[in-house]
């Protein structure tokens, strides 16, 4: 096995998982390189959106593929954003849903006008801290699931999960990081997501702790 297509566009994911397979002499490269289009993604968790993107990207090129899927989980929001974290400001369904687990009064009409249909970092985070207001509740933790078929018809793919506990901050801090970082306070660390070096991230992160699992699950493989 001397390459993997990454069912990703994302260049920070790419340049990440390159790190890690270096040294096994393993080429990882970005779906979008090789032709492959994003797949809608329809399935209602997390394994079943990484599965879909990774047997899509399997099937188009034939080569063995790895897929990622992560995003926030906020248990007073009734677990949103979920698989809509990168979507949430986006998302008017999601908006009501979040609101009643809270039993939050705010209008969602007036929301969803608000942030229109075009999603952002920025605006997934203003809507998250209005949706969570002021309570004091604010427990959550990130997830990411890793997918590794070794063909499109790969009945046994390889699943890794990784979860970051921590809590919904009022105000964003630091400036490292994407997504939900600034607002994402780490207990362990003591400080947000986006005020954490890459180092200290590796240590702690959803996505990091998924790796390790995918590198040892994958040993055989890799040789």
């Amino acid at each position: 096995m001397e390459k993997i297509v990454l069912a990703s566009g994302n260049a920070g994911k790419l340049a990440e998982f390159s790190n890690l397979f270096e040294s096994y002499q393993i080429n990882i490269v970005a779906q979008g390189e090789l032709g492959v289009t994003d797949v809608p993604e329809t399935g209602t968790t997390f394994v079943e959106n990484a599965i879909i993107k990774a047997r899509h990207a399997a099937q188009v090129t034939g080569l063995p593929a790895l897929s990622d899927d992560s995003g926030l989980v906020v248990s007073a929001l009734g677990g949103a954003p979920g698989i809509y974290s990168s979507r949430y400001s986006a998302s008017p369904a999601l908006t009501s849903l979040s609101l009643d687990a809270l039993g939050n009064k705010l209008d969602t009409t007036e929301l969803d006008t608000r942030f229109g249909t075009d999603a952002t970092d920025v605006k997934n985070i203003e809507k998250l801290l209005l949706a969570l207001g002021d309570t004091s509740e604010r427990t959550a933790h990130f997830i990411c699931v890793l997918v590794f078929m070794r063909h499109a018809d790969d009945p046994t793919p390889i699943i890794c999960q990784g979860h970051w506990h921590g809590s919904i901050a009022t105000q964003p801090a630091g400036n490292e990081g994407f997504g939900y970082d600034p607002v994402f306070y780490c207990p362990t660390l003591g400080k947000h997501a986006a005020e954490c070096v890459k180092a200290e991230k590796a240590t702690v992160s959803h996505r990091a702790k998924a790796l390790s699992l995918l590198v040892h699950e994958m040993s055989e493989l890799l040789g």
